[in-house]
């Protein structure tokens, strides 16, 4: 048997993790122009594939039957062979969303909601939320009635879900909308999963709105296709199984805290006991700027190095699965915190004053500049951390210590 996910687009795919964790080993990805999509389906003898964009809708042609959410929502996400050689297409995105809403703890009975984007994901989406019953449902797009330049008409929402791909990877952090003016939202749900937390779900955050990524959305379909390629039942907690090793795979651990306190040594330990490639910011701004940072601040000033320092910052934090140090002076600029916090596991190493090394650094060169520092600092570090590890003279377990919080 042969299984696969068909797409146009598929590098960064997670299926073929997800699909083998739930039990299909055989899982490929197929990688197909949209010329070669009639030939694709003539020619592959597959036994089952998932669809993803753009061939959603194009797919459909290719299926003799269509099961009942796939009429509904005009697309189809799975497609399975028959023993007669026909295919049959469904569309598991449903039971996806509804799972993601459900696990959630997230209601949408007799409220507002507004989707973002009229795409395919769209349609799934509306089903869900119409059969649960939401009180009004409206669809944002950039030319539709509703659109962003009147987007304050809805601004009584009291949930969004966006279903474009702005924010996605690679054009992190960018937000099809500002959350100001939306005095009576209580969730968004973003179908996005890469990054683990989009723009518009670290504002929500910090309004204290329940922010939820389209992680177990995709799992949770991946789960339904696969009892309808087997023929079997899967457990509903092997979603959870899956979503948790997925998230803890994939999300970076960040390290934070004053200049001198380890990071960069804790980080290689960290590395080697987990397998991890590491990032190091300073070495990234060193390469881009073709000096040394003392050089840079001699030649450039501070401000230029902070400005290298954004970037440097903003290209770590797109990755996944990494361990990565930090400068001291991150947390001076603002835009630094949405960069590490998006796919981070943010720790704060804390070590005292008098333990920090100081030699070639240009900006703690003595213990009253470091204290000075420190005092400036101390409240920004534990603001964009979600852990303090007290740093010890042993790297290793230091590295031990803030394993053990970062699988809890």
């Amino acid at each position: 048997m042969k299984f696969g996910l068909l797409g146009e687009k598929l590098t960064h795919s997670l299926s073929p993790q997800i699909h083998n964790e739930l039990g299909i080993s055989d899982y490929s990805l197929f990688q197909v122009n949209r010329e070669d999509l009639s030939r694709f389906f003539a020619e592959n003898e597959f036994s089952g594939i998932n669809v993803t964009i753009p061939y959603k809708k194009d797919a459909m042609q290719f299926c003799k039957k269509i099961d009942e959410h796939a009429e509904k929502i005009g697309s189809v996400n799975t497609i399975k062979r028959e023993t007669d050689g026909t295919l049959s297409g469904y569309n598991t995105d449903y039971y996806g969303f509804l799972f993601l809403l459900n696990s959630n703890n997230i209601s949408v009975f007799g409220k507002k909601v507004i989707i973002l984007g009229s795409g395919g994901a769209c349609a799934a989406v509306k089903a869900v939320l119409s059969d649960l019953r939401a009180k009004e449902i409206v669809i944002v797009s950039r030319s539709g009635e509703n659109n962003y330049e009147n987007i304050s008409r809805n601004f009584d929402a009291q949930i969004i879900v966006n279903t474009t791909p702005v924010g996605m990877y690679p054009d992190n952090l960018n937000s099809p909308l500002t959350l100001e003016g939306f005095s009576a939202l209580e969730a968004v749900v973003d179908v996005i999963y890469n990054p683990l937390k989009t723009k518009i779900m670290l504002d929500g955050e910090k309004r204290g709105i329940k922010c939820v990524n389209g992680l177990s959305m995709l799992v949770a379909q991946a789960k339904a296709a696969e009892e309808i390629f087997l023929e079997k039942e899967i457990p509903d907690s092997e979603i959870q199984r899956v979503l948790n090793k997925l998230e803890k795979d994939s999300k970076n651990i960040v390290l934070v805290g004053m200049p001198g306190c380890g990071k960069s040594t804790v980080a290689k330990e960290l590395g080697k006991m987990l397998s991890r490639q590491v990032l190091d910011t300073d070495k990234i701004i060193e390469e881009d700027a073709q000096m040394i940072i003392p050089q840079i601040f001699d030649k450039m000033g501070e401000d230029a190095f902070r400005e290298l320092e954004i970037k440097a910052v903003a290209k770590a934090g797109k990755t996944l699965s990494s361990v990565i140090a930090t400068g001291g002076g991150i947390v001076k600029r603002k835009e630094n915190f949405a960069s590490v916090k998006q796919n981070g596991f943010v720790v704060y190493l804390e070590r005292d004053i008098e333990e920090l090394f100081t030699s070639g650094r240009p900006l703690s060169k003595d213990i009253t500049a470091l204290k000075q520092m420190f005092s400036a600092r101390e409240s920004l570090y534990k603001e964009i951390s979600d852990v303090t590890v007290k740093v010890g003279e042993n790297p290793t377990k230091t590295a031990q210590s803030i394993i053990e919080r970062f699988v809890k």
